[in-house]
């Protein structure tokens, strides 16, 4: 394992972090952890070098935290930093503050945090923390030691951030979403410019997203496929993807959220691979032109956060966002967007579809990414129907 600068701490961080946002899980239910595995993954990642495993209040529909709790036991949680984050959205009083901060204490089986973080910090968001005085709260705990670093998350555009960094004084780090797609500053993230200032202010940067919710992972359209195969970089593009973010010094750590002991053995291999400026220019300018093509086709924006569910009539929407991301991004390759159809027609129930949206807009004010769901969900259901009819 390679291990990094982590900004101001006296503390050096492994490359690569657990996320514990997309654990293994039973029957596709994502409240339903499948412990063993999970259990699993976590200590065979901390047995080989990873020293960072980040949590929430809210993944896993709240269930991630005691599974990490568990993970941690017999002598884990002496080898790692844990983070975990206060879920701003849900918090209305100090009451709220201290009910929830304990609760994770609870669930994580812990005296404190090491690495905490206020969640998902947007413009709107950062105005409450300013009138709740939660930083004046997060003091009490770090005077407690009860945590031990704070940070935020974000997602908003480099303005909003510069503010946010600005803004207080006892920043330790900040987490943010940044890929090669998702380098320039925009709604969702405050890009490359970001990155720099938050390095520049001293602060450890942990990258989330690093592949964009897996769609850099995915099988390509098919002139991106054609790329790939001339250049034979001998990487697969999730890999290219992880090793474009470690080239850059800036990065503190990149978390990935393994679903499987595959990712775990393989992200680890590629962690130990890793490192600042390692890439050739032939290498970054291959991943230029990919970047380019993968542009001109565009991206929904979706990550599979999950922060949209659960939907009040019981939409699909994160499933159904991911197979309209691969239906978007092949507008040139019609059978692959015949197949996307038909797994919608075959995935799906009839009533979890797009087309049982009542467009009440809850999951447009809970979505990180700031995305249109409505319109999204509106398009493609009208997509897969005329794709579907067009094949019959």
């Amino acid at each position: 394992m390679k291990y990094r600068r982590f900004g101001k701490i006296d503390w050096q961080v492994s490359s690569l972090g657990f996320g514990a946002m997309r654990l293994p899980t039973i029957g596709g239910d994502r409240a339903k952890i499948d412990e063993a595995e999970a259990v699993k993954m976590i200590r065979y990642a901390i047995d080989h070098g990873v020293n960072y495993v980040d949590t929430a209040y809210r993944y896993h529909d709240g269930n991630s935290e005691i599974l990490v709790g568990k993970a941690l036991k017999d002598g884990y949680r002496e080898k790692i930093k844990l983070a975990t984050k206060m879920p701003v959205r849900l918090v209305n009083s100090k009451e709220d503050l201290d009910r929830i901060f304990n609760e994770q204490l609870v669930k994580l089986q812990t005296d404190h945090i090491d690495f905490y973080l206020l969640h998902g910090i947007r413009k709107a968001g950062w105005s409450k923390v300013k009138e709740l005085n939660i930083l004046r709260w997060a003091e009490k705990q770090l005077a407690k030691r009860r945590i031990r670093h704070l940070g935020f998350s974000f997602h908003d555009e480099f303005p909003v951030f510069k503010e946010v960094v600005d803004g207080y004084d006892g920043w330790s780090f900040c987490q943010i979403q940044y890929n090669y797609i998702d380098s320039e500053s925009s709604s969702r993230t405050p890009g490359m410019r970001g990155l720099k200032y938050a390095a520049s202010k001293d602060l450890g940067v942990v990258v989330m997203e690093p592949i964009q919710g897996g769609n850099l992972a995915v099988k390509p359209p098919l002139e991106i496929q054609a790329l790939w195969d001339e250049e034979k970089t001998g990487m697969s593009p999730a890999e290219l993807a992880l090793q474009w973010v470690w080239n850059q010094p800036e990065v503190s750590l990149l978390l990935s959220g393994m679903s499987t002991i595959r990712q775990v053995i393989e992200n680890i291999a590629g962690a130990d691979r890793s490192g600042i400026g390692k890439l050739t220019d032939k290498e970054l300018n291959f991943i230029g032109k990919v970047r380019e093509r993968y542009l001109s086709y565009g991206f929904i924006g979706c990550t599979g956060c999950r922060y949209c569910t659960p939907c009040p009539n019981e939409v699909a929407i994160p499933e159904i966002m991911a197979l309209y991301n691969q239906f978007y991004t092949k507008k040139n390759d019609r059978n692959a967007q015949r197949e996307i159809a038909a797994k919608y027609g075959e995935t799906i129930p009839v009533e979890n579809r797009a087309e049982r949206c009542l467009k009440c807009g809850e999951c447009e004010t809970k979505c990180p990414q700031q995305l249109p769901i409505r319109s999204l969900l509106t398009r493609a259901a009208r997509s897969f129907k005329e794709t579907s009819e067009q094949a019959a």
